[in-house]
């Protein structure tokens, strides 16, 4: 039997009644980073050492805590296994692994990324059955430059700003993004102050045993040669009015797209990124080797696609899935595929007698594949039936 995947505003495993990072207050959840959008007021949440412990700042509520190391395996219910893998996305984001007796190895991967950051731990990719990935940047042209020329780029932003006497703001969301921005400006020796959310959390940060290069609390009347690091802002915010001179820039992987400028209202877009991009999104799957994958979030639909026309049985959770059926060779329009995948052709269901029909023949031939497409799991392999059915048809059919 396979997992059983919902999608209810989070993720929802009725065979084991856990959800995944749900986005409204359920009895147990597991809880991959600490991210607003991934918060809610759960009774009983299982997640990472580092996500507890920022859980803790960012929502402080009771709840049943089960703090998990990464790699350990315990028992989640009487055929369920958990293990958590770091996930790279921010510090304590972990991917949760799930192997049942019956339905296999599900493995929930949150929002990651493969690149190595300067405050996260490594993404890992263990092998799993059934995937359920986030796709935020599921499309081919978002394929990010190597994140060292990004920081100098930054850091080169910063320099000539405060060489014209105005104050650098760089904007980065104050949990994960900003304390890769002050580990990543180390090099340049950069004079920071972090807004002051921002401050909160990066000592905790520090509490956890991750080291930064000097850095101090915002303080407007010393600004004065300091880059800033802050949470986006509206031009016209009161934090903002604090900085009269200054030179913004947005730090997101959507600085790819040309009008990102344009709606942030900023003077510079850095490609920096905290989720995997396209080619990393690909070799996720390479690594893990799934049967079965299930998009979310993003392009969700695009990079589902996208693994289909690989041979991939991949479908977005909760979104339309426009089906493909190639028509030719699918061998070709499916790279991977072989007919050696389908189960023996079926056999007809019994009609009555008849002469020798063109159209009852044709019929009897649909009824057998329409018998094969039923008895067949995987949707691929549907399509390749129908696909193949329709190919040998002839025109007196």
């Amino acid at each position: 039997m396979a997992w059983d995947v919902k999608f209810r505003n989070g993720i929802w495993l009725p065979q084991i009644d856990w959800w995944l990072d749900a986005h409204f207050p359920v009895s147990r959840a597991f809880v991959s980073h600490a991210h607003f959008d991934h918060l809610a007021p759960h009774a009983e949440v299982l997640c990472s050492e580092g996500t507890a412990r920022l859980m803790r700042s960012r929502m402080p509520a009771e709840r049943t805590e089960h703090v998990l190391p990464f790699g350990q395996t315990e028992q989640l219910t009487a055929d369920t296994t958990v293990t958590l893998h770091p996930a790279g996305h921010i510090f304590g984001s972990a991917q949760c692994l799930l192997d049942h007796a019956d339905h296999g190895r599900l493995l929930y991967t949150g929002d990651f990324k493969l690149r190595p950051g300067r405050s996260a731990e490594l993404c890992t990719t263990p092998p799993a059955d059934v995937v359920i990935m986030e796709t935020t940047y599921g499309r081919p042209h978002y394929v990010f430059p190597p994140t060292e020329e990004v920081l100098k780029a930054i850091a080169r932003f910063c320099a000539q700003t405060l060489e014209d006497h105005e104050t650098p703001v760089l904007f980065g969301y104050s949990l994960g993004k900003s304390q890769e921005l002050l580990s990543g400006l180390a090099e340049a020796r950069l004079p920071v102050m972090l807004h002051p959310a921002t401050h909160k959390l990066t000592r905790i940060y520090e509490e956890m045993g991750i080291t930064f290069p000097p850095y101090r609390e915002f303080a407007e009347g010393e600004l004065a040669g300091h880059v800033v690091i802050c949470p986006p802002q509206s031009a016209h915010s009161a934090f903002l009015r604090k900085i009269p001179k200054r030179k913004t820039a947005t730090i997101t992987g959507w600085a790819l797209d040309p009008g990102t400028l344009f709606r942030a209202q900023c003077d510079a877009a850095f490609p920096l990124s905290d989720h995997a991009d396209f080619a990393d999104l690909l070799t996720y799957v390479e690594r893990v080797k799934p049967q079965r994958v299930l998009t979310l979030h993003g392009f969700a639909s695009d990079f589902a696609r996208t693994l289909r026309e690989r041979g991939i049985e991949a479908w977005a959770i909760n979104e339309d899935n426009q089906l493909e059926m190639p028509l030719g060779s699918f061998e070709t329009a499916v790279p991977g595929w072989s007919p050696d995948a389908l189960p023996p052709p079926a056999t007809a269901p019994a009609l009555p007698e008849t002469t020798d029909s063109p159209a009852m023949n044709a019929f009897t031939r649909f009824a057998a594949v329409a018998a094969q497409v039923r008895d067949t799991t995987s949707k691929l392999e549907k399509i390749a039936a129908l696909s193949a059915h329709f190919e040998s048809l002839q025109p007196e059919d």
